[in-house]
């Protein structure tokens, strides 16, 4: 499936959820890895909030792109944000949505945009 870059420049986000390991099986408790370069996985969730609009969402970051100095609730920048479709079967139901992904999660600033 198609990657999608976000421009994240004129966005508001900030973190819901503090940073936490990715399971990839909830049964036995395995941690998810980059399918790259073996480093594991972690996931943090946001609120995006951009022309007026908002949305929350889980971003997966690699663990060694989580800076230090996160604050629930403070605003958080998420560089190299590139969202994937996905789709699967699961039981014989389809689903589908959106993964988002970031190079790194780190503290940030308001928007100026959002500010005024």
């Amino acid at each position: 499936m198609r990657v999608i870059r976000v421009d994240a420049s004129a966005a508001t986000i900030l973190l819901t959820e503090a940073p936490a390991p990715k399971v990839r099986d909830r049964q036995t408790g395995e941690i998810a890895k980059d399918a790259m370069t073996g480093e594991a996985l972690m996931t943090v969730g946001v609120v995006y909030i951009d022309e007026g609009e908002s949305s929350l969402i889980q971003v997966t970051v690699p663990e060694s792109g989580v800076t230090e100095g996160l604050t629930v609730g403070a605003p958080v920048s998420l560089p190299g944000l590139v969202a994937r479709p996905w789709q699967s079967v699961f039981n014989g139901r389809e689903r589908h949505g959106i993964a988002y992904r970031a190079t790194a999660v780190a503290p940030g600033a308001f928007s100026m945009a959002q500010a005024g």
